[in-house]
């Protein structure tokens, strides 16, 4: 079935004609048709959009257009509900934005289009991307294939579950804070975080906008490194972008791992880590080091303080984005007596428990009195966290961690719970606080054959040497390879 191939598969079936794009395309929309009433990855898909994009993919490669050209021609690429596409819905999850209809592209869909990627499908998500499970949509709870009862992580569970259940070879999420490599983790596929500001955000609606990064996921660590190369490098329109071209990321997986220096940072492997998980990070650590990595121990001192600092800068952004959302301009309106009433009416109906949750806390945190010791605070010790990294990576070229405390648990196991909800994200915040990249990959199962994820930290702009790491791993080790029986 055309639906599980990945695209290092698919682009050559391609580029010879042995497969069309509309088949292509079709296996994945049949996919969806067979499984998503069970998942529910998807929210809205316009199959002719698709088929007509795939018959263009197909035009193109009869004329001769080749994949050195255009390195996604032909291939299904779906995304994430927060992210814009012309004439598509853009409902972020939330009744606010229930029948809002994107006039634009974001950049990241221009340059899946230039490369000739077949665009479709809108992701489901935590309603404008707050949570870590997907059960905060409006639109209804993802499940993760491998345990239908069970979360696919968040908020990019949607673009997670899809790979998952191969019913597209590639997605797009965001990641705030950990909102690609948590649900990677769950869903036991691969997906990076890319550094702050090497992705464009221009079409991303925001949450926290020193924090947000659009990234990939995907069942290999080449088909990431793929479609990062097509969506990576500077754009004017995002004045957070940094001016430098993207890399050649899929020529710059080979080399292997010997002579590598890769850290254990010792605040990552303390108490609160599941055994079943902890157990399979060591069998990947001894893994990379009988490829001839060097393990050396690190010490990050501040990440005791991230999950604080995070959900104190990261609400305090989030008041401050979505105060544009009053029914004003656009968006859902409740009618009221004053504009007063109106507000306050739309607010309160329009957005759900817990993005009501978050303006609340980060309106606080930003409220006279009490700005310094809140907000100005949590940015200092940002800056220590930042620092604590800067410093790990004078001496190793890689960090390496649990992507998650633990495997997926149950669907409300957590939801009445925000606290234990938040500390789930304790390996994943510091990396978005610091502005670094990381990679999630699978690195083995629970008892119950739950996937596990191992997480890679690298420096700032060192998405090549992640990549290089994760396919070293791949190489020797079959764990992305397994397939949740949800898939068909």
């Amino acid at each position: 079935m055309l639906n599980r191939l990945t695209v290092s598969e698919l682009v050559p079936q391609l580029a010879c004609r042995a497969v069309s794009a509309r088949e292509a395309t079709q296996a994945c929309l049949d996919q969806i048709q067979r499984v998503d009433g069970r998942v529910h990855a998807f929210v809205s898909v316009d199959a002719a959009d698709a088929l007509r994009q795939a018959d263009a993919a197909d035009q193109a490669l009869g004329q001769g257009v080749t994949h050195t050209e255009k390195p996604l021609l032909g291939v299904p690429v779906a995304l994430k509900d927060v992210i814009a596409v012309k004439g598509q819905p853009l409902r972020c999850g939330s009744k606010m934005l229930e029948q809002f209809v994107s006039p634009y592209d974001a950049t990241v869909t221009e340059r899946l289009k230039a490369a000739g990627a077949v665009v479709f499908g809108r992701l489901n998500m935590d309603e404008f991307a707050m949570g870590g499970s997907t059960e905060n949509s409006a639109y209804g709870v993802t499940r993760n294939p491998w345990d239908l009862d069970r979360t696919p992580g968040g908020s990019s569970g949607g673009s997670a579950a899809a790979v998952a259940a191969e019913e597209c070879p590639v997605s797009l999420g965001s990641d705030t804070g950990g909102s690609i490599r948590q649900p990677a983790s769950f869903c036991g596929c691969v997906g990076l975080k890319p550094t702050y500001g090497r992705v464009s955000r221009y079409g991303l609606v925001a949450y926290a906008s020193s924090l947000d990064q659009i990234g990939p996921l995907g069942r290999s660590v080449r088909d990431v490194a793929t479609v990062l190369q097509a969506i990576a490098g500077w754009d004017a329109r995002d004045s957070t972008s940094i001016p430098q071209p993207a890399e050649n990321y899929s020529a710059l997986l080979a080399g292997g791992v010997k002579g590598l220096r890769l850290g254990l940072p010792k605040e990552y492997f303390v108490g609160g880590l599941d055994p079943e998980v902890k157990a399979a990070v060591d069998a990947a650590v001894r893994q990379l080091s009988a490829q001839g990595a060097e393990l050396v121990e690190v010490s990050l001192p501040h990440t005791e303080y991230a999950i604080a600092t995070y959900y104190i800068i990261a609400t305090a952004e989030a008041s401050a984005n979505l105060a544009r959302f009053d029914g004003v301009r656009y968006g859902f309106r409740a009618e009221g007596a004053d504009p007063i009433e109106m507000y306050c009416r739309t607010r309160g109906a329009g957005f759900g428990q817990e993005v009501k949750r978050r303006i609340i806390l980060g309106t606080y945190v930003l409220s006279s009195g009490y700005y310094d010791a809140y907000y100005l605070r949590a940015q200092k010790i940002r800056t220590l966290i930042r620092q604590d990294f800067l410093k790990a990576f004078e001496k190793v070229d890689v960090l390496v961690t649990p992507t998650a405390p633990t495997a997926a648990y149950r669907l409300g196991e957590k939801v009445d719970d925000p606290l234990q909800m938040y500390l789930g994200d304790i390996y994943t915040i510091s990396c978005n606080l610091a502005g670094n990249c990381g990679l999630s990959l699978p690195c083995g199962f629970t008892a119950s054959r739950l996937p596990i994820g191992l997480q890679l930290l690298g420096k700032p702009l060192g998405e090549a040497t992640l990549l290089r790491v994760g396919q070293a791993f791949q190489e020797n080790t079959s764990w992305h390879q397994q397939r949740p029986l949800t898939a068909g």
